[in-house]
């Protein structure tokens, strides 16, 4: 049973094929096509795994039978929490071949996040890694396993006898070499419908549930494609994934699948500082790679000092926040190399200032969508388009953003006009050549170094400590993460300690960086003349805070 979501209008469907768009191809066939023109080409190298073309077509397709033949059908959904390495992308291609719909939850996911992601899509299959800590003890897999519809689950790596004694009293549980290594029967892999959902993509929106972003085969490949066009990738690209692999940026823009496509090689990093990614750029003479403002910023502090080559760079990819003017004219001088300046959603919409645009475009702008056919309203408060050069809202739709979040009604009806337009959250202005430039958000979410954090989220967990009474959390500008998180709290009777706050959000399994960063007490919250409290009142306070401290420490 194809998993449901909400469709293109028949008549635009059928446009987006007459133009080339979509080709009804699935993602699945990037990679038998590779493993049949160049099979001994390197596909993807990490530390512990390095694929060639044929090992990732056949290994993958493996896996998927191995699925199947455990019971495991075609429409099932899967979930996905791996770190940055070859595996990833062995299993995300067995379980589209299979047709098997997973959620890749980022690595930096706790358990909070990752019970949510397994109540909204009822997954049949988990496939984790023992490398995270929630799997380091078996009382996490104790909990959720019970209460869940998982009925099977595979580590890519080994865990503590007692994690896997505490989970097959659940549910079976084997390691991806097992299956691997399995007799295989002949049996037959589905036929995968090109305009069904192939996987789901995480939003940064600024609710306080996760929401979840179906990608089709059709909707994503020609993003894919697009994106390997204008970024010029080649058999001879050889990318550099230092994000996490599952953030749609390294995955898509063009990311691992655009190199796959193109026939190149992907290197994993584990993280994307200096220290672990410049003897890699060196070793496998990376020509490309894709960075946060924030992991930029330490790259431009190593470059002159560091011991290695990493002179084969060509292009460095920024993206996920705004990115600082006085910032970009480094990358060339320090680091050698052409910028590319990305600016995208998870829900579709993606901009690249192009690699033969002008210096002013390249430093200035966020580039311009990939496709003519990538529709952008910029409006104000009503709905009504802004002139061209002001400031607006940004509204968006076309071949590769989606209708609709997977199982939101509700919030889809405020999410997304009625007429199909994606309502970002993104403030911007548009130039006379058709770049767009970012001045912000106004969806009331915190972008900590590329990391998008919902203050609903955070507020709703901090309101469940007793010793709560009021709380809103806002953005603080910060030098090197461009935004962190402060939380203005109000208390009851009992006083509480910023330590102890900390403490029980680790508690609730939520992730780290979703941790406010600075917690203000203060008597009571300023609100508007309706009512609300008022952010805009707390983020002058903080501006001023942060201002006073500079006139001290000067």
């Amino acid at each position: 049973m194809p998993v449901k979501f909400n469709h293109w209008p028949a008549e635009t469907a059928a446009y987006y094929r007459a133009a080339g768009y979509w080709t009804d191809e699935p993602l699945t066939q990037m990679l038998i096509g590779r493993a049949s023109s160049q099979p001994d080409q390197m596909a993807v190298i990490s530390a512990g795994c390095s694929l060639t073309y044929a090992q990732l077509h056949q290994h993958s397709e493996r896996l998927a039978q191995q699925f199947l033949l455990r019971g495991l059908q075609p429409g099932d959904t899967a979930l996905v929490q791996l770190p940055n390495i070859a595996e990833f992308y062995l299993v995300y291609f067995a379980l589209l071949k299979a047709g098997i719909v997973p959620v890749n939850a980022l690595f930096s996911h706790n358990k909070a996040e990752l019970n949510e992601y397994v109540r909204q899509i009822k997954p049949q299959l988990a496939i984790l890694s023992g490398q995270h800590t929630l799997f380091s003890q078996p009382d996490y897999l104790s909990t959720l396993l019970p209460n869940s519809t998982i009925q099977q689950l595979v580590f890519v790596d080994d865990v503590d006898a007692s994690v896997f004694a505490a989970a097959n009293q659940q549910v079976p549980l084997t390691y991806l070499h097992t299956l691997l290594a399995a007799d295989n029967a002949d049996i037959a892999l589905p036929e995968l419908n090109a305009s069904e959902v192939a996987f789901f993509q995480l939003s940064g929106g600024s609710t306080g549930t996760p929401k979840l972003i179906p990608r089709t085969h059709n909707d994503y490949l020609y993003s894919v494609r697009g994106s390997v066009e204008i970024c010029q990738v080649t058999a001879e690209t050889r990318y550099l994934c230092a994000l996490p692999c599952a953030h749609n940026f390294p995955m898509s823009s063009p990311g691992a699948l655009g190199v796959f496509y193109a026939g190149g090689t992907v290197v994993m990093a584990p993280d994307p500082s200096p220290a672990a990614c410049f003897p890699l750029i060196e070793k496998h003479q990376i020509t490309m790679s894709g960075l946060v403002p924030t992991a930029l910023n330490l790259w431009l502090a190593e470059a002159a000092d560091t011991q290695f080559d990493i002179s084969s760079l060509q292009v460095l990819q920024v993206g996920g926040a705004s990115l600082p003017l006085i910032i970009t004219r480094q990358v060339k001088p320090k680091l050698g190399c052409q910028l590319q300046q990305v600016f995208g959603m998870a829900e579709g919409l993606v901009n690249y200032t192009r690699l033969d645009d002008d210096e002013w475009t390249i430093c200035h702008t966020q580039g311009r969508p990939i496709s003519v056919d990538d529709e952008i309203r910029i409006v104000d408060e009503e709905d009504n388009p802004v002139p061209c050069g002001e400031v607006g809202s940004l509204l968006t739709r076309g071949p590769y953003t989606i209708r609709g979040y997977y199982q939101s009604d509700e919030h889809n009806q405020r999410a997304f006009t009625p007429d199909g337009f994606y309502r970002s959250g993104d403030r911007v202005r548009q130039t006379e050549q058709g770049c767009l430039i970012v001045s912000g958000r106004e969806k009331d979410q915190i972008n900590r170094g590329g990391e998008k954090i919902a203050a609903e989220e955070i507020e709703s967990w901090l309101l469940k400590h007793t010793s709560i009474k009021q709380v809103a959390l806002v953005a603080m500008n910060d030098a090197v993460m461009g935004e962190r998180a402060c939380a203005f709290v109000v208390c009851h009777d009992a006083p509480v300690k910023a330590v102890a706050l900390r403490k029980f959000l680790r508690e609730q399994g939520l992730a780290d960086y979703k941790i406010p960063d600075k917690f203000e007490f203060v008597p009571d919250l300023p609100l508007t003349a309706v009512g609300k409290i008022n952010k805009a009142k707390l983020r002058v306070l903080l501006a001023e805070q942060q201002q006073n401290a500079m006139v001290v420490e000067s």
